[in-house]
């Protein structure tokens, strides 16, 4: 079994579909494959379908999108392997758990290779870094989970992977800025500073690829306009760390232009105390 919650839901046995069309049955399959080899509480598949106030007869109801989910199992694993539908979505005490290998679901494998290149990152290898967090990133096929209803349970997980990847994007450019590739990022930075209008460290990483790029002044405005957004929308200045990296641009400090060096920070801490 193949599944994909990276993007669009894909789950797939010997190269057939096993997603099915209702919507509860879906996110049922979506927190099962979010968690495999591991039980769901029955308790937490109802919070997700139902919220705090389950209807009676919810128990019977989740008991029929699992037997739904495990005929579509039995349809695409063939006549040849009998009941072995309940084997691959098996019932424990007090809950349901999918047997299959972590590797089988995207995240598993997004998560892997975010965290090989969070240790390359530290270890100070920058080029085995930025292809790691390069590969992770490849795997996203759009937002998490883009055509699944979210009950609660869901929508706190697809947070906490969107909040990843946009780590992983920061890291990874940080990788990149080491290596000096700060003029390939630039069109990437516009884009993303974009879509987080208040994000310090992606701003800081904006201002220093385009200083590297011999553009001082575009990357003084892209202050400017930050500290102007932070003061008019939340009544703050911008923190310590890019106040210090402002006043660097403004003196043209070498540090700046340092690609290689000891410290192996990112560069929104690059000026912290």
């Amino acid at each position: 079994m193949e599944i994909q919650v990276l993007g669009p839901l894909c789950a797939a046995v010997n190269g057939g579909s096993i997603v099915p069309t209702a919507g509860k049955p879906r996110q049922v399959l979506s927190l099962l494959a979010l968690y495999p080899r591991r039980v769901m509480p029955i308790s937490t598949l109802m919070e997700e379908i139902w919220g705090t106030e389950p209807p009676p007869s919810a128990m019977t109801t989740l008991q029929t999108y699992i037997m739904q989910l495990r005929r579509g199992l039995g349809t695409a694993m063939g006549p040849d392997a009998p009941g072995a539908a309940k084997d691959v979505l098996a019932t424990r005490h007090g809950g349901y758990l999918l047997q299959i290998p972590p590797e089988s679901v995207d995240v598993h494998a997004y998560e892997r290779l975010a965290g090989e290149g969070q240790d390359a990152f530290e270890q100070g290898d920058d080029e085995r870094a930025a292809r790691s967090f390069r590969q992770a990133l490849a795997l996203w096929q759009g937002p998490v989970l883009v055509d699944v209803r979210l009950g609660p349970v869901l929508e706190i997980e697809v947070m906490r992977l969107e909040e990843s990847k946009l780590v992983t994007t920061e890291r990874r450019i940080d990788a990149d800025l080491r290596l000096g590739r700060h003029a390939e990022l630039l069109a990437e930075l516009a884009d993303l500073i974009a879509r987080h209008p208040q994000h310090e460290g992606l701003h800081a990483q904006a201002m220093l690829a385009l200083y590297r790029s011999g553009r001082q002044a575009s990357a003084l405005d892209v202050y400017r306009k930050l500290r102007g957004r932070l003061v008019e929308e939340l009544g703050v200045e911008p923190s310590p760390q890019l106040q210090r990296m402002h006043q660097a641009l403004l003196a043209v400090d070498p540090d700046l232009d340092i690609i290689a060096g000891p410290r192996r920070g990112s560069t929104f801490d690059r000026y912290a105390a």
